[in-house]
């Protein structure tokens, strides 16, 4: 079998318009600056960026890069990012993904993936190592996406493919890889606008070894030893799934209840991981390679289904009033098939019935009323009757028909499942996210709510850790793997590991700026360093981070996004939690104005020149 040492040098261009593609060659400065993953895919969006290309022209590309760690076995490192124009907020739209695609791609010899253009009839292609073929996929389109994937299992061993929902430009499709999806954004848009139901993979023909394989053979073991004696890593996640969340965020308020006109509800501790394991039986249904597990599957009502994630629970979940996991596992699997974002599509759910107690929106959606959601999400998918709405998202939903101050989303992507009243960090995390209103981006609700180690009703450190995270964050989606390691390799370094909490929490909430520099962050680094052999510094690594971050905010600025779009939606501003007595308001103003002199934004939010020229 051939050898990549580190990385390849090679990023596959494909253009659908003119059926053909090249081989050009990775530019190793790109590597050391932008690290691979999400940054690569940020600096090629640059590259081939025009403010006049809009979501669905057949300039939009769509770029998807599986990250130096792929195929390394390094731990949980099973993932890849994508990153074109979104159509749901018009804006830089990124997304991580596990399934086998990201893996066969790089063992096919590829650093990137960048499609444009706009085929003439539905079609599919089929990737190997010194080829493209373009094939119809007039037979296949209309299937579902494990239908699709069946059919693509004739042609290659991993597949990505769009549902109904991407084909009928759905601005919330997503896009299937295995049983993972590219799920926000509406990536499955993208490739139904240019004609694309998928793209297949041949085997790779490549073994992918580190530069430094006895470094890197020594951290990855520090690696997997730090995720096993984690409690979330080696316990919660891997026995319970993400929704083991639920017993934290709805015991302290910010778990949404019926389009977050609330942050908890009694009934919200049904829809717990701890609880759907024993009602369904439950196993492990994970990426690969991955040594966290989160991922589950069980029976339900005798059918073999994927257990909902915390998003899913909560969205389609607890936020429409609905409390039992089995119809909200029922749900998950449709959207899955049509290729449909839960979390968008919850959102959209919850401002219909709340537009119709209001009489502004006509549908039969209710509060706590399964009937007839199967019909609508179907009808979603295929864009008829209501669903023709609905698959605009709540932004444009709203602009429509009013409601904007119930409409929950930031930068026109719904909010996740956490509500930010509960946590301020959150609240400044998700208004300034450069995706939009994106949990990922920095999580400060997970010092402030699930670990309680930062105040969450305090402005004290929620900027200093917010910047910071956000940049970790870019550095590890660029690697790429999961961002859930962060809760072993950050929280089982001997420093915070043994020091006592009272005192984490002094530091971290009177000291921040010293907390955020004793954050040992080495793991990320070393591994990187052991697996390219590129010559960087510690420091140099998490700047690439900030770079990274920057860059996609200048894309933004250039599309239009200032200090006006770094906004909640006013119910999260200005309206109280019906649950909480003390009517406690996140104060996003201030937290902004020091967020962006920290971030070098100038007051209106546009990166500075001198920043820019920095990052450049």
């Amino acid at each position: 079998m051939n050898v990549i040492e580190g990385y390849s040098d090679k990023i596959l261009f494909v253009d659908l318009s003119k059926k053909n593609y090249d081989v050009l060659k990775l530019n190793i400065e790109d590597l050391k600056k932008y690290l691979g993953g999400k940054g690569l895919g940020i600096k090629l969006l640059y590259d081939l960026f025009d403010e006049k290309i809009t979501p669905f022209s057949p300039e939009n590309p769509i770029i998807i890069v599986p990250g130096v760690l792929m195929g390394t076995n390094a731990p949980c490192s099973g993932r890849f990012h994508a990153v074109t124009i979104s159509p749901l907020t018009n804006i830089v739209g990124t997304s991580s993904c596990g399934g086998p695609f990201g893996m066969e791609l790089r063992k096919n010899g590829y650093e990137a993936l960048v499609i444009k253009g706009v085929a003439k009839e539905p079609t599919f292609l089929v990737i190997g190592s010194d080829s493209v073929e373009f094939y119809s996929a007039n037979e296949i389109w209309g299937k579902d996406t494990r239908e699709t994937q069946y059919y693509f299992e004739n042609y290659g061993v991993a597949s990505l493919a769009i549902g109904p929902a991407g084909e009928n430009l759905v601005r919330y499709a997503n896009v299937i890889s295995g049983h993972r999806f590219l799920g926000r954004c509406g990536f499955g848009a993208v490739f139904g606008s240019k004609n694309l139901k998928g793209v297949v993979v041949k085997k790779g023909i490549y073994k992918i070894l580190p530069k430094n394989e006895e470094m890197f053979d020594k951290i990855r073991k520090k690696g997997l030893n730090y995720i096993n004696r984690n409690n979330f890593t080696a316990s919660l996640y891997r026995n319970y799934g993400t929704a083991s969340n639920v017993n934290f965020t709805n015991s302290k308020g910010a778990m949404p209840a019926y389009n977050f006109q609330d942050g908890a509800d009694p009934k919200s501790f049904n829809l717990a991981g701890e609880n759907m394991a024993k009602l369904f039986n439950t196993k492990h249904h994970t990426c690969k390679p991955c040594s966290i597990l989160c991922g589950h599957k069980g029976v339900v009502d005798g059918k073999e289904l994927s257990v909902p994630e915390y998003e899913t629970v909560t969205l389609l979940g607890s936020n429409l009033g609905i409390f039992d996991s089995a119809i909200v596992a029922k749900w998950n699997d449709i959207c899955g098939r049509m290729g449909m974002d839960t979390i968008s599509t919850g959102g959209v759910l919850a401002w219909a019935m709340e537009a119709g107690e209001k009489g502004i929106f006509s549908s039969n959606l209710k509060f706590g009323k399964g009937d007839g959601i199967e019909e609508v999400l179907l009808d979603i998918a295929h864009r008829r009757g209501v669903g023709d709405d609905l698959a605009e998202g709540v932004k444009r939903l709203s602009e429509k028909y009013g409601g904007k101050e119930f409409a929950i989303h930031v930068k026109g992507l719904e909010i996740s499942g956490y509500d930010p009243r509960a946590a301020f960090g959150q609240a400044l995390s998700f208004a300034t996210a450069n995706r939009g209103g994106c949990h990922l981006s920095a999580y400060p609700i997970g010092l402030e709510v699930i670990f309680d180690l930062l105040n969450p009703y305090s402005e004290k450190g929620k900027v200093e850790f917010t910047v910071f995270f956000e940049n970790l964050f870019n550095c590890i989606n660029s690697l790429q793997v999961c961002l859930f390691t962060a809760f072993a390799y950050l929280l089982e370094s001997p420093l915070t590991k043994y020091t006592p909490d009272f005192l984490l929490r002094f530091f971290m909430n009177n000291l921040s700026k010293i907390a955020v520099l004793l954050i040992d962050y080495s793991l990320y680094y070393e591994l990187w360093v052991s697996v390219t052999g590129l010559n960087i510094s510690k420091k140099e690594f998490l700047k690439a981070g900030e770079r990274i971050h920057l860059l996609e905010r200048y894309l933004n600025n250039r599309l239009g996004v200032t200090k006006k779009d770094d906004i909640l939606p006013a119910r999260l501003l200005y309206e109280p939690r019906k649950s909480d007595k003390e009517n406690r308001l996140p104060p996003l103003d201030k937290m902004l104005k020091r967020y962006y002199k920290a971030r070098g934004y100038d007051e209106n939010g546009v990166v500075s020149k001198s920043k820019l020229k920095d990052i450049l």
